[in-house]
C-alpha cells in the first residue's frame, strides 16, 4: 500500500520521530548537546524539505532513522548524532561542505564531506565510481572513524527501506553491502547491524533462498523457545546456588550464516547441528570477570558434554573487534549440539554496540585494544597511494572477515594475524624491512618456505639475509593487506632501479655503435621495438630481454630510414611490420589463470570489453566456461559478492617480468660443503629453488637442481658463476 498523509500528520509525525531520536540516546546528552542536535535538524528539515522518498514520505525520515541508529545501536554522541542528520545535505541540496563549517564547524565538516560520494568523477572506462566511493569512504578511516559509522548506519536504513526501489538497484545495493558494508560493520564490531546487513542482502541477491530459511525458522521458533528452557531448568539451580546474578538467552544464527553452512557442508537446513545460540549474561564487578566466566564455564560442563575441539577463549585474548566472551560448544538436551556464548554485562554491551561501547569501559593504562590497533596498523596500508580504486578496495577487504589467529615470536611475544596467514606475512608484521629481507622461517624450530600457512599457537622465528629483494610470487601466497601494498611498492622500487640500471646500458651501447642517445632516439627505439614507454625500454634494457642483436637491428632500420628519407624526403618510409614488434613486444601476451597461472580456454566479456593488461578476474558461467571482466567492470561488485565460489584469479603476463622454470643437472667432484656452496650462489641471485636432489657416490657428486630464472641472461650468469664453484665439473640444461 501507498503513502498518504495530510501535510498537518506529517509535520506531527516528523515532531514525534525527532523526540523519539532524543528520547533513548547511549550517551547522556548535555543542554549543548541538544542544541547542536536541534540546529543540525532544523538545517537538515529546510534544505530536504522539497524531497520526498521512492515511498513517497517526506526525505527528512530518513537522516532522522540514520541518526537513530547512530544514536541507539551504535551508541554515538552528539557529534555524531548532527553529522547523521546532515549526512544528504551537501549531495543532495544547495549546501556546501564550506556553509557546514561556518555553520558547524570543522569536525562536523570533515564527517559530512567524507559522507558526500564522489559525484563528479568522468565516467569513462578507467573510472569505477563505486571504486573511487568506496576507496573515498574507507580513506577516512585514517581521520575519523565516526563517518564510516555512520555511513553504516546509512546503508542499514537504505537496506531496511529498499522494496520501493527498482529490482536492479536493489540488487546493485545488496551486493555492494554484502561485498564492503556488512565486512566493515564485522571487523568494528557491530555485531547486530553486521548480521542485519547479511541477511537484507540475502533477502535482496536471493530471495528464494531467504524466504526459504525464514519460514523454517518461524516453523521452528517454539521447539527453539522449549529448547532454551529446558536448558535453562537444567543449570538454574547450580548458578542460583553460586549467587550469579544472570539471564540465559537464545538466539537463531543469521539466515546468512545458516545459508552459508548449508553450502559450505552441503546440508539442509534440518541438517546444520548448532542453528542456535544460548547466551548467558552474568553481572560482574571488572577484575572478577574472567574468574566468573570460568565458574559459568564449569557448571555448564557438568551438565553438558563439550566438544573439546569448538573452545573459543576471547576473554584471555580479546578478538580484534574488542569483542569478548567464552564460547563452548556442547551436547545439549535431547543430545543436540548446541553452543553457549558466556559474558559479562560489560562484555555483551561491547559485544552490541561495538566501538563506543569499547571506549566506554577504557581505562586509563590499559595496553592498546585491538580495535585500535586494527585502526592504527590500517592507517599503513591506508597511507600507501599506489594502487588503483578496484585494487585498494580489494586489498582493504583481505582483512575484514579473516579470523584471527595468534602466534609468536622467539621471545615469546604475542602477535595477531588473519587467519590463513604465511609466514612471510608475520615477517611483514614485524617490520617492512624484516619482510623485504626475509628468505626463510622456522616455525616451533622446524625450517618451513615463506609460503607456509601458521595456526594459533605457532613460534615463529624468521631468517634474513643483508639484502632487501621483494618477489613477485610473494604475492601468490601474503594474505595481509598490510604485506601486499609493501611488495607491491617494493617491485615498483626494483623495477625503477632496473630501469636506470637500463638507461646507462642504453646510452652506452648507443654511443658505441655512432648513434646520438637523446630522447627522440629513445622514443623511435621504443616505438621500433613495439613498446609504450621510455620506461618500459630501459627496463627491458636492464633486465636483458632486449639484446645486443636488438641493437644492431634497430640502428641498421634507423640508418636505412635516414638514408630513404635523403634520397626521397617525401616518400613515407615502411613501417616495421607487426610481426617483428611482436618478436620483442610480447608485452601482456597471454591470458593465465589461478595460483599456478594455467592456460585455460576462456572468452571475454561484452559488458566491459576488456583488452590486453586490464586488471582481470575470471568468472566461471554455468553454460559459457570462463568469462574474463574487468576488475572494475560494472558487474565486478555484483559478481564477487554473490558468486565469489566462482571467481578465479587471472592476469595478463608479460613474458620480459615473467619466469620460466629450469632444471641443471650439475655433475663433478665430491667436497666437503659442495652442496651449500651451490644453492648460496642460487639464493644469492635471488631465486626461488623449486627442487634439489644432490649425491654422491665414491668422491663424485651428481645433481639436479630446478629453479625460475627470468631470461636467458640471468640464466648465463647464473651458470657461469656456478661453474667457479671448486669441484663443478659439467653443467647441463634438462
Amino acid at each position: 500500500m501507498g503513502y498518504s498523509a495530510t501535510i498537518e500528520e506529517e509535520k506531527k509525525e516528523i515532531a514525534n520521530r525527532y523526540k523519539d531520536l532524543l528520547k533513548g540516546t547511549y550517551q547522556t546528552l548535555s543542554e549543548d548537546d541538544k542544541k547542536l542536535i536541534r540546529k543540525a535538524f532544523e538545517i537538515a528539515l529546510e534544505a530536504h524539505s522539497e524531497q520526498r522518498r521512492k515511498s513517497g514520505e517526506p526525505y527528512i525520515f530518513h537522516p532522522i532513522a540514520v541518526a537513530k541508529i547512530v544514536a541507539y545501536e551504535i551508541g554515538l554522541g552528539a557529534t555524531s548524532i548532527a553529522g547523521a542528520l546532515l549526512h544528504d545535505v551537501v549531495e543532495d541540496t544547495d549546501y556546501t561542505v564550506e556553509d557546514i563549517e561556518r555553520l558547524f564547524g570543522k569536525t562536523i565538516a570533515r564527517i559530512v564531506s567524507g559522507l558526500t560520494k564522489i559525484s563528479n568523477l568522468k565516467q569513462d572506462q578507467d573510472y569505477s565510481i563505486q571504486a573511487e566511493n568506496f576507496r573515498k569512504m574507507l580513506l577516512t578511516l585514517h581521520d575519523d572513524v565516526r563517518v564510516i559509522l555512520i555511513k553504516i548506519a546509512d546503508r542499514l536504513h537504505n537496506m531496511q527501506t529498499m522494496e520501493f526501489m527498482p529490482p536492479h538497484k536493489q540488487l546493485k545495493i545488496a551486493s555492494e553491502t554484502l561485498y564492503i558494508y556488512a565486512p566493515l560493520a564485522h571487523r568494528l564490531g557491530l555485531y547486530n547491524i553486521k548480521t542485519e546487513l547479511e541477511d537484507l542482502g540475502l533477502k535482496y541477491t536471493e530471495p528464494e533462498v531467504y524466504n526459504d530459511i525464514l519460514n523454517k525458522i518461524k516453523e521452528s521458533k517454539e521447539e527453539q523457545h522449549n529448547y532454551i528452557e529446558s536448558f535453562k531448568d537444567t543449570l538454574k539451580k547450580s548458578l542460583d546456588k553460586e549467587n550469579f546474578s544472570y539471564q540465559i538467552k537464545g538466539r537463531f544464527k543469521s539466515i546468512y550464516s545458516i545459508n552459508r553452512k548449508k553450502r559450505k557442508q552441503g546440508v539442509t537446513f534440518d541438517e546444520v547441528y548448532d542453528k542456535f545460540a544460548i547466551r548467558i549474561i552474568y553481572k560482574s564487578i571488572q577484575e572478577d570477570e574472567k574468574f566468573q566466566a570460568w565458574k559459568i564455564y564449569s557448571i555448564v560442563t557438568d551438565f553438558f558434554k563439550p566438544n573439546p575441539s569448538r573452545l573459543r577463549d576471547w576473554i584471555s585474548q580479546p578478538k580484534t573487534t574488542g569483542y569478548e566472551a567464552l564460547h563452548i560448544t556442547v551436547m545439549g538436551p535431547e543430545s543436540k549440539w548446541v553452543e553457549v556464548q558466556i559474558r559479562s554485562e560489560r562484555m555483551d554491551e561491547i559485544a552490541e554496540k561495538g566501538y563506543a561501547a569499547h571506549f566506554k569501559y577504557k581505562q586509563g593504562n590499559v595496553k592498546e585494544s585491538g580495535l585500535e590497533g586494527w585502526l592504527n596498523r590500517l592507517k599503513e596500508t591506508l597511507e600507501t597511494q599506489n594502487l588503483s580504486a578496484v585494487d585498494f578496495v580489494e586489498d582493504f577487504k583481505l582483512n575484514l572477515y579473516s579470523k584471527e589467529i595468534f602466534v609468536f615470536t622467539p621471545k615469546g611475544d604475542l602477535k595477531q594475524l588473519p587467519k590463513g596467514a604465511s609466514a612471510l606475512d608475520f615477517a611483514f608484521s614485524i617490520h617492512t624491512d624484516v619482510g623485504l629481507k626475509c628468505r626463510g622461517a622456522k616455525v616451533n624450530g622446524k625450517l618451513v618456505p615463506l609460503s607456509h600457512v601458521l595456526k594459533s599457537g605457532d613460534q615463529v622465528e624468521v631468517i634474513t639475509s643483508s639484502q632487501k629483494k621483494a618477489n613477485v610470487r610473494w604475492l601468490d601466497f601474503v594474505i595481509t593487506a598490510s604485506a601486499r601494498s609493501k611488495i607491491k611498492s617494493a617491485l615498483k622500487a626494483d623495477e625503477k632501479e632496473i630501469a636506470e640500471e637500463g638507461k646507462a646500458i642504453l646510452a652506452r651501447k648507443l654511443r658505441h655503435l655512432k648513434v646520438t642517445y637523446n630522447e627522440k632516439v629513445v622514443h623511435e627505439m621504443a616505438s621500433f621495438l613495439g613498446l609504450k614507454t621510455s620506461f618500459d625500454l630501459f627496463y627491458r634494457v636492464g633486465n636483458g630481454v632486449i639484446d645486443n642483436a636488438k641493437f644492431k637491428e634497430f640502428v641498421a632500420y634507423r640508418n636505412n630510414y635516414i638514408l630513404n628519407f635523403i634520397k626521397n624526403p617525401f616518400k613515407k618510409s615502411p613501417s616495421k611490420n607487426v610481426g617483428d614488434k611482436e618478436e620483442v613486444n610480447n608485452n601482456y601476451d597471454a591470458l593465465v589463470f589461478g595460483n599456478e597461472e594455467g592456460k585455460l580456454d576462456y572468452s571475454l566479456s561484452k559488458c566491459c570489453k576488456p583488452i590486453a593488461g586490464d586488471d582481470v578476474f575470471g568468472f566461471v558461467t554455468i553454460n559459457d566456461g570462463i568469462k574474463v571482466h574487468k576488475k572494475n567492470c560494472p558487474n565486478a561488485i555484483s559478481l564477487q559478492s554473490n558468486y565469489s565460489y566462482r571467481i578465479i584469479k587471472a592476469k595478463w603476463i608479460d613474458s620480459t617480468k615473467q619466469e620460466f622454470t629450469v632444471t641443471l643437472k650439475i655433475t663433478g667432484i665430491d667436497s666437503k660443503g659442495i652442496a651449500n656452496n651451490i644453492t648460496q650462489i642460487i639464493t644469492n641471485s635471488d631465486t626461488f629453488i623449486n627442487s634439489i636432489n644432490i649425491s654422491g657416490n665414491s668422491g663424485i657428486f651428481e645433481g639436479e637442481i630446478s629453479f625460475n630464472v627470468k631470461n636467458n641472461n640471468e640464466l648465463n650468469t647464473l651458470v657461469n658463476n656456478l661453474k667457479k664453484v671448486e669441484g663443478v665439473q659439467k653443467i647441463d640444461r634438462i
